[in-house]
């Protein structure tokens, strides 16, 4: 079963992050919702961050404002995930300067759909 980090998953049903949570469950895949002030995330427990996830991860999504997202690309990178989706309204060109700086090759697209859901 693939792994996803859901990075800025929140319990609020109308939020990107909510419904990607859901999306990613509707399709068997094994999901880590990351919000450092979450306790849960439609009833799997929320991590602070990504390095908290145990074993490999498959693909991260951000669902953060671009200037969040850059201090999360470090974990990103030590954490070897192969696939990071920056989702509509993420990105920055200094996002993507940083995460080509780390060696990161982000993909700007929507993650849901990716998955074969509409959000």
């Amino acid at each position: 079963m693939p792994v996803v980090a859901v990075i800025g998953a929140s319990s609020n049903r109308s939020k990107y992050g909510n419904k990607a949570v859901r999306a990613y469950v509707r399709q068997g895949w094994t999901v880590y919702p990351i919000n450092p002030t979450e306790a849960a995330v439609e009833g799997i427990p929320a991590l602070r961050r990504v390095t908290e996830i145990p074993g490999p991860v498959d693909r991260a999504t951000f669902y953060v404002p671009a200037a969040v997202g850059i201090s999360i690309l470090p974990d990103i990178k030590s954490k070897n995930i192969p696939e990071l989706f920056i989702n509509p309204g993420a990105e920055s060109d200094a996002l993507l300067a940083e995460a080509a700086r780390l060696g990161l090759d982000p993909i700007l697209a929507c993650a849901i759909v990716d998955i074969g859901e509409m959000p």
